[in-house]
């Protein structure tokens, strides 16, 4: 490895020129493990810089924090700038701050480098994806594809494309354009090795089939926990045994042997197997302050009323074209039972 770099500028080393040297010689998997020391070790302030964005993506989050504090003791400004925005996705991750914090911080930062520019807007669209105002995603898109087109360092717009289409993805389940939804997530599977991107795109293809087929839905929820599984990845594999799966079991009436710590969808079985009381006293337990909380009340109570509340949360509230035909279709079962 050294000798392959003997000759080269390792100040001016870029994300791409590193990869490419490293092909030469070694395999995919020897080239990945090689490329998270050498982030951490050449001394080019481009790849001290970028090499953040090839952790990241590829889910080293401690190589990646190990980097952020080498760039932050940085002479160059511009690396410690890079090195607080990817503090602030660290943090993000951790949950040190709310999204309206991040907000906040975000908004302070200025700068002229179009990288830097798309990683800002990369951390405003998932804190307002924290927030559920998914209507911002539309605005994110058409500046964010505009400042990408300017990147030089091909093999960095790739991994930020990589999480475009993550967002877009989203984007397009929420406004119930599954062709378009499925498409990005099936791109995201084919250019990532990050195990919990993986499982994360694999459960939203599960919700995906929400309002199509049980089989296909439950298919992408295996994958998913099969991955979280393999990579010790508990707090995922948490959510999807105690909400995804019993969400999706329950919605098509497929609850054997299904059981959950999440109340909600405890209620959810218990509505499934008849018993109304006892899921609207677990109902009652919690706050009627998310559109699928009345959803499940309004559903259980076939109280229009509650329904449509759920309805316009889903729609005012999150622009979510997708979710909100649960309590729209309750509304039409309750209309034609009426008849």
């Amino acid at each position: 490895m050294l000798n392959l770099l003997d000759n080269v500028n390792k100040q001016a080393l870029t994300l791409k020129q590193l990869m490419e040297i490293l092909k030469q010689k070694h395999n995919h998997q020897q080239v990945i493990e090689l490329m998270k020391t050498y982030c951490l070790e050449l001394p080019s302030l481009s790849l001290m810089k970028t090499g953040m964005e090839f952790l990241y993506i590829n889910g080293f989050y401690d190589d990646l924090q190990q980097l952020i504090e080498k760039n932050e003791q940085s002479d160059n400004p511009s690396n410690r700038q890079w090195a607080a925005i990817y503090q602030l996705i660290i943090d993000r991750r951790m949950n040190r701050y709310s999204p309206h914090q991040l907000l906040q911080t975000i908004n302070r930062m200025n700068t002229t480098e179009t990288e830097l520019r798309c990683l800002i807007e990369f951390v405003k669209v998932t804190a307002y994806y924290d927030l559920n105002q998914f209507n911002q995603i539309g605005n994110f898109l058409h500046r964010q594809q505009f400042l990408m087109e300017a990147i030089e360092d091909s093999l960095l717009v790739s991994y930020f494309n990589i999480r475009l289409h993550h967002i877009m993805l989203t984007y397009y389940l929420i406004r119930n354009e599954l062709i378009m939804a499925r498409k990005h997530a099936f791109r995201v599977l084919n250019l990532t090795d990050n195990p919990r991107t993986k499982a994360s795109i694999h459960i939203k293809l599960a919700l995906s089939y929400t309002f199509d087929t049980y089989e296909q839905g439950m298919y992408h929820l295996e994958e998913a926990l099969k991955i979280s599984r393999q990579n010790q990845l508990d707090h995922i594999t948490h959510i999807i045994k105690n909400h995804n799966i019993p969400f999706l079991s329950a919605h098509f009436n497929r609850i054997e042997d299904i059981i959950t710590d999440d109340k909600s969808e405890q209620a959810h079985i218990e509505m499934v197997r008849g018993n109304n009381q006892k899921a609207i006293e677990i109902l009652n337990e919690l706050p009627m302050d998310s559109p699928f909380q009345l959803y499940y009340m309004g559903k259980v109570k076939l109280d229009r009323d509650l329904l449509l509340q759920s309805y316009n949360l889903f729609i005012q509230e999150r622009s979510d074209y997708f979710f909100s035909r649960l309590p729209l279709l309750e509304l039409k079962r309750i209309d034609n039972e009426s008849i």
